[in-house]
């Protein structure tokens, strides 16, 4: 089985900022998140992380007998600009064009859709290089990430448009399950806490 865990809560989180590239660290409660993840993912077999430290972070202290491989196509989105800035002071019309145009780049990052197109990519090559650990009910392909990637992971196993981001929720150390039916992904659960 595939197993997405969007990292614990960050310093990010907890202070409301929006963050892409910008590195920081897992808060006190962060940690603790991670920890609890540890019995629902004794089953791992294989470990990939975003390089960001709160990503690593949340691997190492969730699955502690194995070590993260990093792969850059589960980093969060770019947010150029507007990368640590206060969620409450990113305008509204910023707001409307990242809903209204999966395709619109944030100044100085990426688009939606160029987070979707990577993600997608590497579903697609790492369910053709483990088809039989991502079928297995009893192991685990376990990949920490971010809340964008997450979703457009979700969005991949159902064979939906990435616009459907915008409608549902992912919290901090959740867990998403993907399984292979007759060759095709099948999402199993969402935003689980262990």
């Amino acid at each position: 089985m595939l197993i997405l865990v969007r990292h614990g809560q960050s310093t990010a989180n907890r202070d409301g900022l929006l963050v892409g590239h910008m590195d920081v660290a897992l808060t006190d409660e962060g940690q603790a998140q991670a920890e609890r993840l540890q019995d629902a993912l004794s089953s791992a077999k294989r470990v990939i992380s975003s390089p960001l430290t709160r990503a690593r972070h949340t691997a190492a202290l969730a699955v502690p007998h194995l070590e993260a491989e990093l792969d850059h196509a589960f980093i969060e989105m770019n947010y150029g600009e507007l990368d640590g800035q206060l969620l409450r002071e990113v305008g509204a019309t910023t707001w409307r064009s990242l809903q209204g145009d999966h395709a619109w780049p944030v100044p100085g990052g990426e688009s939606m859709a160029d987070v979707d197109l990577r993600v997608t990519q590497r579903l697609n090559e790492l369910a053709e290089q483990e088809r039989e650990l991502i079928a297995s009910p009893v192991e685990h392909l376990v990949i920490f990430s971010h809340v964008s990637p997450v979703k457009a992971s979700v969005a991949w196993a159902l064979g939906v448009p990435g616009t459907v981001a915008w409608r549902i929720r992912l919290d901090n150390a959740t867990m998403t399950s993907i399984t292979t039916v007759a060759g095709r992904p099948s999402l199993i659960g969402y935003n689980v806490r262990p």
